[in-house]
């Protein structure tokens, strides 16, 4: 298995959860690191910009050799022209600008939820067929690895899509910040009684995964899921999070009746024009019975998951007392 390290790395979304951690990481590895992101980080060679309109940050890319693309709409709460404006075009433009700019590499990170979140068997592999169901993020993601995988196929540069699973750990705002937030408020609850599958994959093993297949020759052309090494009962996931807040839970219903309070709240998201990420499309994600093999990670790039949910939960909730984010000191509510 032949390996290259970047000499020189450009990151979209460089201070963002995944970039960031990225970015630590490389340069560990004796990397120089660049990006760019709504706002910029002169300490770690970030500039500011947007993605759909690289004028003002595409010289920034002059001299890599490598980018990896994380700038991207995660959520539930966007409109179908805003995610396509960002998650599709906005991904033709940053690969377009690397071509220019004679980057050779390009590491596209997407997400098991292209494989949709209506159906798939378990232990789905990247041989399965993506799934458009008409959830904007989701069929985003489909189409941004079209445009990835189109540009490598007419041989303008090497690229490879990697689809994380759910991704919590300090900083983590869908799996660790927001559902601790939410929790705080007594405003979380689990719809299939708590019996979904949740596939948690912690931020330092999806980081080594993705490094892997930066600098794996042979992962060229390909696409990867980076998981966890199993899957664990929702109920089970987010039970980590109330016992750090001293609460009981989590409240479980069954699906109609989570998916009613849901509609509720998207009806007061509607009147106070204020999206949110309390909806059905949300709750019916955590309905997932499936889990994602990482067997071609594993056999192709050498990646193996090190950090159980158990131990990665300690690292969250050490980041999440630091932050304040959680009491320094709880005790389960009577």
């Amino acid at each position: 298995m032949s390996e290259t390290e970047p000499r020189r790395l450009f990151i979209t979304g460089g201070n963002g959860f995944i970039g960031r951690a990225l970015g630590v990481r490389f340069r560990k590895h004796g990397v120089e690191v660049r990006g760019v992101d709504f706002t910029a980080d002169p300490s770690a060679d970030v500039v500011a910009g947007d993605i759909t309109d690289p004028s003002p940050w595409r010289d920034h890319l002059i001299g890599c050799d490598t980018v990896i693309h994380t700038a991207a709409i995660v959520s539930n709460a966007y409109d179908a022209d805003t995610s396509w404006r960002v998650n599709v075009l906005g991904t033709q433009r940053v690969l377009d600008a690397a071509i220019a700019a004679g980057v050779q590499r390009f590491v596209h990170i997407s997400s098991i939820r292209a494989f949709s979140d209506l159906d798939y068997p378990d232990g789905v592999t990247e041989d399965h067929p993506v799934r458009p169901d008409g959830n904007p993020y989701v069929d985003t993601k489909i189409a941004s690895e079209q445009v990835v995988l189109q540009r490598h196929a007419e041989g303008r540069i090497e690229c490879t899509v990697i689809r994380p699973g759910d991704v919590y750990g300090p900083g983590s705002q869908p799996w660790t910040v927001k559902p601790i937030g939410l929790i705080r408020k007594n405003m979380f609850l689990l719809p299939a009684m708590g019996n979904g599958i949740f596939s948690p994959v912690y931020i330092d093993d999806l980081v080594a995964g993705i490094r892997l297949a930066t600098i794996t020759d042979a992962a060229a052309g390909q696409v990867f899921t980076i998981g966890g090494a199993s899957g664990v009962r929702c109920a089970d996931f987010f039970g980590h999070y109330y016992r750090m807040l001293g609460k009981r839970g989590p409240l479980c219903l069954p699906t109609a009746a989570a998916l009613a309070l849901a509609r509720t709240s998207e009806t007061a998201a509607r009147i106070t024009r204020t999206p949110t990420e309390v909806n059905r499309t949300s709750l019916l994600y955590l309905c997932r019975t499936g889990t994602y093999s990482i067997d071609k990670a594993r056999r192709v790039l050498g990646y193996e998951p090190t950090v159980d949910v158990t131990t990665g939960m300690v690292h969250t909730e050490n980041w999440l007392r630091e932050q304040q984010l959680i009491p320094r000191s709880t005790h389960a509510d009577s």
